[in-house]
């Protein structure tokens, strides 16, 4: 297959993504882990393919490589559409360092979109590491769309959370944090409630 017009080899199964990397070419993510099931949640690392004859934007996380595939990590087009997740992304969290540093690079406007309540932008890492490599499923998300959140599950978060964080450096806002503060004010270390003893 080709690369931005570098031949690669590789193994059957891998994806694009990884393809990319084992020849140098840097292509952004904001939802991909290395210990993670690809997820394809965030979008930004959108490629453009030639296969079959046929062009198409895929998310490089996801998809598969294949005999003769062309692809292209950055165009006009994959600009514009990275540009525009970055600015509704920035609209949850405007002073993410991670999101900012994209945004410059692909010009994007923090203030294009109206301030959203929420930090999180969904990209499901802490979910999915707590699910896939602590096995303790303590948050996950709760509603749908646009209002969907991260959300720690109490019984749970209480007895495992405490002493281990390990998916609070993988979130690339502050909206994981926030909500474990949250929580632990609301339920993890909630006082009994003492009553006068009867006399």
């Amino acid at each position: 297959m080709q690369i931005d017009g570098k031949e690669v080899t590789v193994r059957a199964g891998a994806t694009i993504l990884e393809a990319a990397l084992s020849i140098g070419i840097s292509i952004p993510t904001l939802c991909h882990h290395e210990k993670l099931e690809p997820y394809g949640g965030c979008r930004i690392c959108s490629v453009e393919i030639d296969s079959r004859g046929r062009t198409s934007v895929v998310a490089a996380c996801l998809f598969p490589v294949e005999p003769d595939l062309v692809v292209r990590t950055r165009t006009k087009k994959l600009d514009r559409i990275r540009k525009s997740l970055l600015e509704m992304m920035l609209s949850h969290a405007p002073d993410s360092e991670q999101l900012l540093a994209l945004a410059q690079e692909y010009g994007a406007d923090k203030n294009r979109f109206e301030k959203e309540a929420s930090f999180c932008i969904h990209c499901g890492l802490c979910v999915r590491y707590c699910a896939e490599v602590k096995k303790k499923n303590a948050l996950g998300f709760i509603d749908r769309g646009a209002r969907k959140e991260i959300n720690f599950i109490p019984e749970i978060a209480a007895k495992e959370c405490w002493d281990c964080k390990e998916c609070f450096p993988l979130c690339p806002t502050s909206a994981l944090q926030a909500a474990f503060v949250l929580n632990k004010a609301l339920t993890f270390l909630t006082p009994p409630i003492e009553t006068e003893p009867e006399e």
